[in-house]
């Protein structure tokens, strides 16, 4: 049974289906075309902030804040206390500012959330909350899994939806299936509790439009796949009377270009390393200079004071480098922060920034084989990728969970260091409205017709949540 609506609050899934803009509408999504057709329905154009990227705009949505009020400068950073990158934290703690469903629980106090795969997920308020989360054995194996609070209800997902395809989520085998299996899971927690406020991460887009760019053809399979999903999911929640919105939060544009930004740093003598085992491993407390790359926008932390107005010429200097901000700049973008860089430089849109700062790629530190998303200080999408050079791909894959399944370490060290694989980036703002974000829903029609800013994304989801049902 379906818990009811009540009558000032109607019951909400916000589903994010990441990287969808108004480029991709089309032959590919028939059911989001349809939903948009409906009479009510509007689709609004959000204009990005800085930077575009996932842990940013979600809190953004959720806080009504920019970068600068809720802290969340991107998916990565670094720590000044402990000289320590810090990349793709999960606790909500990070998150300053009252979330949607909090400001909400003012005027009911009953009111209900779950997350699905939203970021900052950990020891949130949600009533409900699931999130990837591997297991990291003291003998060094990893055991894909997630966490849910309440803790119990992991083992109910898994006996009911079986184990999340983690493979599929994030690597050189990301596809469909992880999407499939959360929209099941959101599924399930409507079944299960009925929330006020459902909200729902589907990421697959996100995979090919950024290995093989939103130029490619093939890039049509993936819209068919996820207007699947969308379609299936949104026909069960709207049988059980729940109000959808189908959001996302950054469009991917074509690049051709990586930025080795570290590596113009380690020329000019910034960066310090450390030799561990023959590859060299950054320093980042010794470093005069360095930067942690988040697709198209890198946070360089300058710990020589003197430098400063050198490394930010040297940065303006470099080909694909769009804009680069000091603090008195990020504070009129609503970046600036006590997490964020010293300088803030922004990629052009056919561009983006690795993290890459060995020379030789036999110095390159261990872990750049491997998909290590903790430990890399920046983002890196050729993880997306098996080794091209990797005679017989799938075979080295198999020996070595081979190994794995018979007690025996091992590494798997089977990605690339080849950043001219990657296709598509996102972090800038795309000069094409139709390469930004959109929200679609049951809203009012824009007077004026000007698109949204992340912050009026949340205060259009707070009005629809609070909408008496017509």
């Amino acid at each position: 049974m379906s818990r009811p609506s009540s009558p000032d609050f109607p019951r909400v899934a916000v589903l994010n289906v990441v990287g969808l803009t108004p480029r991709l509408i089309g032959p590919g999504t028939p059911f989001i075309r349809r939903f948009i057709e409906r009479e009510g329905i509007q689709l609004l154009h959000v204009t990005p902030q800085i930077p575009a990227v996932t842990s940013t705009m979600q809190a953004s949505f959720l806080t009504g804040r920019k970068p600068s009020g809720h802290g969340i400068v991107g998916n990565m950073w670094y720590d000044r206390d402990y000289a320590e990158h810090r990349c793709w934290k999960q606790s909500n703690h990070l998150v300053q500012g009252r979330k949607l469903w909090e400001v909400l629980r003012d005027e009911k106090p009953d009111y209900t959330c779950a997350k699905v795969f939203w970021w900052n997920n950990m020891y949130s308020t949600a009533d409900w909350q699931i999130t990837p989360r591997p297991i990291y054995r003291s003998d060094g194996k990893k055991i894909f899994d997630i966490q849910t609070w309440p803790m119990n209800l992991r083992d109910k997902m898994r006996k009911k939806l079986g184990r999340f395809p983690f493979p599929a989520f994030w690597g050189p085998g990301a596809g469909i299936e992880s999407s499939r299996w959360i929209a099941r899971a959101a599924w399930w927690f409507e079944d299960r509790f009925s929330p006020d406020l459902n909200l729902v991460y589907l990421p697959h887009l996100d995979y090919n439009l950024q290995r093989l760019g939103p130029e490619d053809p093939r890039i049509e399979l993936d819209l068919l796949e996820i207007d699947q999903v969308v379609e299936d999911l949104v026909t069960h929640l709207e049988s059980r009377g729940v109000e959808v919105v189908v959001l996302s939060e950054y469009g991917i544009t074509q690049v051709d270009r990586p930025i080795h930004i570290n590596r113009v740093f380690r020329d000019k003598g910034w960066i310090v390393w450390r030799d561990e085992l023959k590859t060299e491993m950054i320093d980042l407390g010794n470093c005069r200079a360095f930067a942690i790359p988040d697709h198209q926008i890198a946070h360089i932390y300058v710990n020589d004071p003197a430098l400063l107005r050198e490394v930010a010429e040297a940065v303006r200097a470099i080909p694909g480098v769009a804009s680069v901000h000091d603090r008195e700049s990020q504070a009129e973008l609503g970046i600036v922060h006590e997490r964020s860089g010293d300088l803030v430089a922004i990629s052009d849109e056919h561009s983006w920034f690795t993290y890459y700062w060995w020379k030789r790629d036999r110095r390159a530190p261990d872990f750049a084989r491997c998909v290590d998303i903790h430990r890399k200080p920046g983002y890196d999408p050729a993880e997306l990728f098996l080794d091209p050079k990797i005679r017989f791909p799938k075979l080295a894959v198999g020996r070595r969970l081979l190994k794995k399944m018979l007690g025996f370490r091992m590494k798997m060290d089977v990605i690339p260091l080849d950043a001219t694989l990657v296709k598509g980036s996102h972090g800038c703002i795309p000069a094409s409205q139709d390469d930004h974000p959109i929200l679609i829903g049951r809203f009012p029609k824009e007077s004026n017709g000007s698109a949204l800013s992340p912050e009026d994304v949340h205060a259009h989801l707070l009005r629809l949540c609070r909408r008496k049902l017509q």
